[in-house]
């Protein structure tokens, strides 16, 4: 796998248009699992072929079981300079809710061993709206992450896949369905106290500390390009999006020979508009009217000047100087205003 990874490189270097890379995500799977030889071959395969800026982000995304001190000690040996860790909760009911391998000991000790071995940028998964938390609970997990001092933070409401084990104890009963009124509090509570603690709220589900926005899901929101690596990694180009085949098997055999497993979708302007609306609406810098007008056109102004009406008199939005702005009640229900706005 690492040397299909490698060659993929090779096979892909000409995507993106510019060789200056800001940011570097070893995520997806469980990337915690590759030595830390094998993230430096990586690594050195990418400044290979792309020049990476002298302030570049380069994290890891692990879970806290994964993150044993000698571990830690290994990755520090690395240029990862930033570690996201899906801790989730640090209650242990939620966690075994969510049936999470590691307890709350874990979540809490991972944490320290990596203040400990020197890595200080650290991003945090956490869940709310679970039926197992409290708000009082709630304010205990946001609580701890503060006293660690974690610089950035993503918060996301409990959602239920369907298929899933949770999913069928829902249907029978056995766990409680989200209560939307209770995590409604729960998104005001984590706000409140982010804001009072001194993170940025710069997108619905992110929150940072002062010059500690991820860097790495920015590109995505902004709508920069990116290039993808590696089974089920998409890439986009601006224009076009594709994805790599998920299979690993074929993934590794048609590296081998030569060939690219990926699909590729090209995008029309409206497509394009609506990924501008749903990426913009998320983010604390909102949508641009002036840059809907140069990248899609004037009309596309005036159909959001028409269809957000409702949302700016219900105070769910506001236009600030030409640029459309969730506010805090709107952030609760983003994905219905931006479903709405969506040209079809």
């Amino acid at each position: 796998m690492l040397a299909s990874i490698l060659h993929e490189f090779d096979l892909r270097k000409n995507y993106l248009s510019s060789k200056k890379i800001d940011s570097v995500y070893f995520g997806g799977g469980t990337p915690s699992l590759l030595k830390a030889t094998e993230i430096e071959q990586i690594l050195n395969k990418i400044t290979s072929i792309y020049t990476l800026s002298d302030d570049a982000e380069i994290t890891l995304e692990a879970n806290p079981d994964d993150l044993s001190e000698n571990k830690l000690k290994d990755l520090q040996q690395t240029a990862i300079n930033r570690l996201s860790i899906g801790i989730q909760s640090f209650i242990q009911a939620d966690l075994s809710l969510m049936n999470r391998v590691h307890d709350t000991n874990q979540a809490i000790n991972c944490v320290e061993m990596a203040h400990k071995t020197g890595f200080h940028n650290l991003s945090i998964d956490l869940i709310y709206g679970t039926p197992t938390l409290s708000n009082e609970d709630w304010k205990i997990n946001l609580k701890r992450a503060f006293e660690f001092d974690i610089t950035h933070i993503s918060a996301y409401c409990l959602t239920v896949e369907e298929k899933t084990a949770l999913a069928h104890f829902v249907k029978v009963g056995k766990v409680p369905a989200v209560d939307e009124v209770k995590a409604a509090e729960q998104f005001e509570i984590l706000v409140s106290e982010t804001t009072k603690n001194g993170y940025e709220h710069y997108e619905i589900s992110n929150f940072c500390k002062p010059n500690f926005r991820a860097k790495h899901n920015s590109s995505y929101w902004l709508g920069k390009e990116y290039i993808g690596i590696g089974p089920s990694a998409h890439s986009f180009c601006g224009k076009s999006r594709q994805w790599n085949v998920a299979n690993n098997a074929t993934y590794m055999k048609d590296i081998k020979n030569d060939v690219l497993p990926a699909e590729i979708e090209e995008l029309s302007i409206k497509e394009r508009f609506n990924e501008y609306i749903m990426t913009s609406l998320r983010t604390n810098w909102g949508c641009n009217l002036e840059k809907v007008a140069h990248d899609f056109g004037e009309n596309y102004v005036s159909y959001l000047k028409k269809e957000t009406g409702i949302f700016l008199q219900e105070k769910l939005m506001k236009n600030e100087k030409e640029v459309l702005i969730l506010t805090t009640k709107g952030k609760f229900i983003a994905d219905g205003i931006i479903s709405d706005l969506f040209m079809v």
